[in-house]
């Protein structure tokens, strides 16, 4: 057993794998750009490590833990006063008498707009499970009125498919999801020699800058995302086929001729572009 887990043991149902390299650790911390004026919510703030230097720079930062074990040694490591456990029952941010307040809860339950009512914009910096990522990103969008940015360490795998292009592999309905609301951006790789226990597959720092602006609104973005998803359900099947019954056959016509799109076209050939386009044709 290592310095590291020395007196704790990594859950694996937690899907817990702990960054270990410190010179890594210095790297994610320059490439997020923390200021002084920041406040940071951070995901799984396990042992510290990340905490740690976020607090050198930031105003204040917000370290969600799942583990109640975990966040009495990340209280004995950073000798932090301010320690909530029940956050959701606040309607206030705490007083500013320390730099970090640790919170145990899980992050697919916090509510984010009601715990930082008060603060107008935050940045997310996290260490994500890898078989949680897609809940956990989509929770958080549904906060982006509150986020300017989120920094977060996933698969390469995953990563590759938040960063995708129409007309490649990795091209998903995910993909399209995110890029409407978020613009991804690969940062660096890490090596899975980095983690502690070692995951099977290298990793990524991504950077999701927050659109301000959208596209389209209510309803319309309920069509989309369900036109989205219709077509990456079933690839086999042109645009036309697998939207049969959710978007007419007279209007994908007009709108084929309009774009000049193929009549056969399959949904994955389309952009996110495509697909705006189409749910703003009448």
């Amino acid at each position: 057993m290592d310095d590291f887990t020395r007196g704790f043991r990594p859950r694996k149902y937690l899907g817990q794998s702990f960054l270990i390299d410190r010179n890594i650790q210095r790297k994610i911390i320059q490439a997020c750009q923390i200021t002084p004026r920041d406040t940071i919510l951070e995901i799984g703030a396990g042992r510290g490590e990340l905490t740690r230097l976020i607090a050198q720079r930031a105003d204040r930062i917000y370290a969600v833990e799942l583990d109640r074990e975990l966040c009495s040694v990340l209280d004995d490591n950073l000798n932090i006063q301010d320690k909530e456990t029940s956050p959701c029952h606040r309607n206030q941010i705490p007083a500013k008498n320390a730099k970090v307040t640790i919170i145990n809860d899980d992050i697919l339950r916090f509510d984010i707009g009601r715990y930082f009512k008060y603060v107008d914009k935050i940045k997310i910096i996290g260490n994500l499970p890898y078989s949680i990522t897609t809940p956990i990103i989509v929770r958080l969008l549904k906060f982006r009125n509150k986020i300017e940015y989120i920094f977060i360490t996933v698969q390469k795998e995953f990563a590759q498919r938040m960063v995708a292009r129409v007309g490649t592999s990795d091209w998903s309905a995910f993909s399209c999801f995110l890029q409407y609301y978020t613009q991804p951006q690969i940062l660096f790789f890490i090596k899975k020699t980095c983690f502690r226990p070692q995951p099977k597959v290298d990793s990524a720092l991504v950077k999701l800058t927050v659109k301000k602006k959208f596209s389209l609104e209510g309803n319309k973005e309920h069509l989309l995302f369900k036109v989205i998803r219709l077509s990456f359900q079933q690839r086999r099947k042109t645009l036309r086929n697998a939207l049969r019954g959710v978007i007419s056959s007279e209007r994908l016509n007009r709108y084929f001729n309009q774009y000049n799109i193929d009549k056969n076209i399959r949904g994955e050939r389309l952009s996110l572009q495509d697909f705006i386009n189409l749910i703003h044709f009448k």
